[in-house]
């Protein structure tokens, strides 16, 4: 507990620090100067909620990527569970909604649908690594280019259109009294449902992998898988799991993602998730895979993905939209460049035979 305690205690010092500091700048901005338009969109509350909605697919992703990783296995498909489970839960929702069905109950069956899919995807794709030990990265990257292709082709047939009708969202939950609280009452307790469950599963993924007999065994089989199999553990099954628990991960991520802030899939392009779970991979290997230190960095390129947004409308920022556009990806550049050195599981990528 005093871990995670202090990796919370660090983030909320640093959090606070920055924006002491955004205040006195704002302070001491000239009138009407275009830095004073940025440090007011930076001092928003509405700028802090969006940063919590965007952050949500990408801290999700980084979440399911610690449990697949700390049990040994790659797993670079997570932008194609976030794909899949996108579409599956706008396609659920539709035909519900088509059906009779309640909006909210739609709604929440779309996206337990979501969830079910990722979770399909990811055991075919623990098959192929753990069964028949295939390359891990192929198979990683064979998973996100088939889900590239698959869903808008999906779509296509369904809605003759690789982009689906609009949907419902889940809106914000507001949580009495606490809602009137100043400044953080309207970002932090008038939210989204998947912006709670992603403050509350951040903690509970560090709570399991450090304190529960699961997440000894998940960490034993990245770290020393032989070790684990000579204690009469399945290396094979606690892969399984891992991969399993990453795959409902993802499907939270990518369905809370279209049906919790976006209401539609886009299959043009890269698709709506656009890169987020790549994003995910990122943000945990910049938390150390810390599951509370990953989210912070989740909500990190999510600062920076919100403001390009704020950005494109002050007029006085004389600058191409496609370079505010590219902003979010720059900011990851440089956090691969000097981000600390990350302790990568001893045995990951390596296949384990427990018949030797």
């Amino acid at each position: 507990m005093g871990e995670v305690l202090r990796t919370a205690g660090k983030w909320i010092g640093g959090f606070v620090g920055l924006i002491l500091a955004l205040i006195v700048a704002r302070a001491v901005a000239p009138p009407g100067s275009v830095s004073e338009q940025i440090l007011d969109a930076l001092l928003d509350t509405g700028y802090a909620s969006a940063v919590l909605r965007v952050a949500v697919p990408v801290a999700f992703a980084a979440m399911g990527g610690i449990f697949a990783e700390k049990t040994g296995v790659i797993n670079i498909g997570i932008e194609g569970f976030l794909i899949l489970s996108a579409l599956s839960s706008v396609v659920a929702v539709v035909r519900l909604s088509d059906a009779g069905v309640s909006p909210q109950m739609a709604l929440w069956t779309g996206f337990f649908a979501g969830i079910l899919v990722s979770v399909g995807a990811a055991f075919v794709f623990a098959v192929f690594v753990i069964r028949f030990e295939s390359n891990q990265v192929i198979a990683g990257l064979a998973i996100w280019l088939i889900s590239l292709g698959l869903a808008p082709f999906v779509s296509l047939i369904l809605f003759e259109s690789v982009n689906s009708p609009s949907v419902g969202t889940f809106g914000t939950w507001e949580i009495p009294l606490l809602s009137e609280i100043p400044v953080l009452g309207p970002v932090l307790f008038d939210a989204s449902p998947m912006v709670y469950l992603m403050l509350v599963s951040a903690p509970l993924c560090w709570y399991v992998l450090r304190s529960t007999q699961l997440g000894r065994y998940i960490r034993a089989c990245g770290d020393n898988p032989r070790a684990l199999d000579t204690a009469g553990v399945s290396v094979s099954r606690t892969r399984y799991k891992g991969i399993l628990i990453s795959g409902v991960f993802c499907g939270i991520g990518g369905a809370g993602f279209t049906l919790g802030q976006l209401g539609r899939f886009v299959g043009a392009g890269e698709t709506s998730i656009g890169g987020r779970g790549f994003l995910g991979i990122v943000a945990y290997l910049f938390g150390n895979y810390n599951p509370i230190a990953s989210v912070g960095g989740a909500l990190l390129f999510a600062s920076f993905d919100a403001l390009q947004f704020r950005l494109q409308q002050i007029a006085a920022l004389d600058v191409p939209q496609q370079l505010f556009q590219v902003l979010p990806f720059i900011v990851v550049i440089l956090v691969l460049m000097f981000v600390g050195r990350t302790r990568i599981p001893a045995a990951l990528g390596e296949h384990y035979d427990e018949e030797e």
